[in-house]
């Protein structure tokens, strides 16, 4: 599979952009653990073109995480063909469009799935992104805005006719957020259009290794993207791979390479971020990395109550000697 001059396998796997949480520090432990592409965090096209701090610092990418998507959300026209060149200038492998996002203060102002009630101003975007920047341009979308509104066919091929590269397709409506069970036929139905020929990218739903192998065998997406599955647990990416390759389910980690993953996460992340937001944002994943752990409950309420990043590391080696020890195994 292919975006653009991007050549990235067969059934390649893709870390969805997630706030708070696709910042440099987890896409590099995604990209480690067999991820083939990730994305940073939504970037406001307004936040860029105003050169807000904290949207600029989202541009902030290595060599080491390629190839990498920046994806950019507004419901302006001008203001994210501005974005998207500010964000080429970054040097991504390609810009993503979000049209897929369904927070209220995002979808209500028109951006994000928003878009999904405007199709004619989507079109009309994209079409302006795609002749103002040389890098391919890719989309994320989902199903439509609501049950009775599923146009993902007359989205996916209208947006392929003005240039898009390669589409993401959520398997949710907007109104069920992240509610319900994602609606893979639908996807398929576009991936198996025969009026499509650019790639299409399924999303939704993927928590193991056997449901990424059902989904690639029985609904012809090209590619995988996997999001919230991903939180506390950035192996699931070798573990699909492992499974794709040798229909074989591999161990989790031990405990002690758990505890090397949580505590380079911390010390990258604090790296990139300031005051606490570091610990704050790492406390979903942390409250996943030793999800299992017998009698754990006092010590996770202590990992994910301190602010200082001293004691969280002194709690991460406390939890390597006191359940790696036989009788506190698994």
């Amino acid at each position: 599979m292919n975006i653009g001059n991007t050549y990235l396998g067969d059934r390649p796997l893709f870390l969805a952009p997630m706030e708070d949480i696709t910042d440099p520090s987890f896409r590099s432990i995604c990209k480690q653990y067999g991820a083939d592409m990730v994305y940073t965090e939504f970037v406001s096209s307004d936040g860029l073109i105003r050169d807000g701090a904290k949207s600029v610092r989202k541009l902030d990418i290595n060599d080491s995480e390629r190839p990498i998507g920046i994806q950019i959300y507004g419901h302006l026209i001008e203001s994210m063909v501005e974005a998207a060149r500010i964000a080429e200038s970054a040097g991504p492998e390609l810009i993503d469009i979000n049209f897929g996002c369904p927070v209220k203060k995002i979808a209500n102002r028109g951006a994000g799935s928003g878009m999904m009630k405007n199709v004619p101003l989507m079109v009309e975007m994209t079409d302006a992104i795609v002749k103002a920047v040389r890098l391919p341009i890719t989309v994320k979308t989902r199903l439509g805005w609501d049950e009775e509104n599923k146009n993902i066919q007359e989205v996916a091929e209208r947006l392929q006719d003005v240039g898009i590269s390669a589409i993401t397709i959520h398997g949710r409506t907007r109104s069920q957020m992240y509610k319900g069970d994602a609606d893979w036929r639908l996807i398929g139905e576009v991936s198996n259009n025969p009026r499509i020929t650019i790639p299409v990218i399924g999303n939704g739903d993927i928590t193991s290794p056997e449901r990424a192998e059902y989904v690639f065998r029985h609904y012809g997406v090209d590619g995988i993207m996997i999001g919230r599955a991903t939180v506390g647990r950035p192996w699931i990416f070798r573990e699909i791979k492992h499974y794709l390759q040798t229909g074989d389910c591999l161990p989790e980690p031990d405990l002690d390479e758990k505890v090397n993953i949580a505590t380079f996460h911390l010390k990258k992340s604090i790296e990139h971020k300031e005051g606490n937001r570091a610990i704050y944002e790492m406390r979903r994943h942390l409250s996943n990395y030793f999800k299992g752990l017998p009698n754990f409950k006092e010590t996770r309420l202590k990992l994910l109550t301190t602010l200082d990043p001293g004691e969280i590391l002194d709690i991460l080696e406390y939890i390597r000697i006191k359940w790696s020890s036989p009788s506190d195994s698994f």
